[in-house]
């Protein structure tokens, strides 16, 4: 059952990489985060209701659980939210899946640095190989001329190439540190989550407690309060109703898989619901024209850091 769950989530996060990547083409992303996090709460809430009159009570209250859950909310639906739909607008859906799935990369270095636990020649092997594969992602050939189907990361790359920038600083480019950022703080944010679902089994209302923080985060730090009604009112209509379907797939992507966490290892889990490539590569090139580029480049490099996830969580 675990593994349905974590499934299903990959499959929602999927479809909402291409849903995100129309999104931001029609609304900013300060706007369209809260209105996805809002639509969060409020979805969430609903579900929390509903199944409070199914079940007709809730677990005991856990209070250590519950500042794990508050916590996690920052590095998720804030930090790592934020990050992710920066990445996606910048890189595309299909390479912003990718460097997700270095997710349980992050979880197991994290896990070495923090608890102590040491890491096999194979797993040393398996970063390097996960390494290649981003690279080779993000790989952008060098073109006489730019045209208009490059995308925004790939024009500056190109460019800085055209005046001969060294390859460690296309590495190293700035849109890639974003995605990496969005990667470490989800990886934080599932080891908070998995330990606090394991004393606290309440999987909705654990995604209820991450997107009101989440939430007042990005509120007080990444907009005005009173500018949201009149950035609201004149919101593209379509970007709008886009990020109203964006954060009800979100918030029920996330609870699939707090829930699916507390049947599996949260490496397990994590591995299955970062296998996002799998579905938005075919996607992205069918509903978006291949607009990203995709070449067998990018396919050798998902494939590497598939296999090379696969080999850090299974061996």
């Amino acid at each position: 059952m675990g593994e349905i769950l974590a499934l299903l989530s990959m499959m929602l996060f999927a479809i909402n990489m291409i849903v995100t990547k129309m999104a931001t083409s029609r609304l900013s992303l300060t706007i369209g985060f809260f209105i996805s996090a809002s639509v969060n709460i409020i979805f969430s809430t609903c579900l929390f209701a509903v199944d409070y009159m199914l079940k007709g009570e809730v677990q005991p209250f856990h209070l250590t659980a519950f500042m794990l859950f508050l916590v996690s909310g920052v590095f998720t639906t804030f930090l790592g939210r934020w990050f992710f739909f920066e990445t996606i607008e910048r890189l595309g859906p299909a390479k912003a899946s990718t460097f997700q799935t270095s997710n349980p990369l992050f979880t197991v270095l994290i896990s070495w640095a923090v608890l102590g636990e040491s890491l096999s020649i194979s797993k040393w092997f398996a970063v390097i190989i996960v390494l290649s594969g981003l690279f080779l992602v993000n790989y952008v050939k060098p073109r006489p001329e730019l045209t208009e189907v490059t995308n925004a990361a790939d024009s500056e790359i190109a460019v800085s190439r055209q005046k001969g920038w060294k390859v460690s600083r296309t590495l190293f480019h700035p849109y890639i540190v974003l995605a990496l950022l969005s990667s470490l703080s989800y990886a934080i944010g599932n080891i908070l989550r998995g330990t606090a679902i394991q004393k606290w089994n309440e999987p909705i209302l654990g995604a209820l407690i991450g997107s009101v923080v989440g939430l007042l985060l990005h509120m007080t730090f990444s907009m005005k309060i009173s500018t949201i009604a009149d950035q609201i009112r004149k919101a593209d209509r379509h970007g709008f109703w886009l990020y109203v379907i964006s954060g009800t797939i979100t918030i029920t992507a996330q609870i699939l898989y707090i829930a699916s966490m507390k049947l599996l290892p949260v490496s397990i889990a994590t591995v299955i619901n970062m296998s996002t490539p799998v579905l938005v590569l075919p996607i992205s090139y069918f509903i978006l024209k291949n607009q990203e580029g995709i070449t067998w480049r990018t396919l050798l490099g998902v494939l590497m850091v598939l296999a090379g996830i696969n080999v850090i969580i299974l061996m």
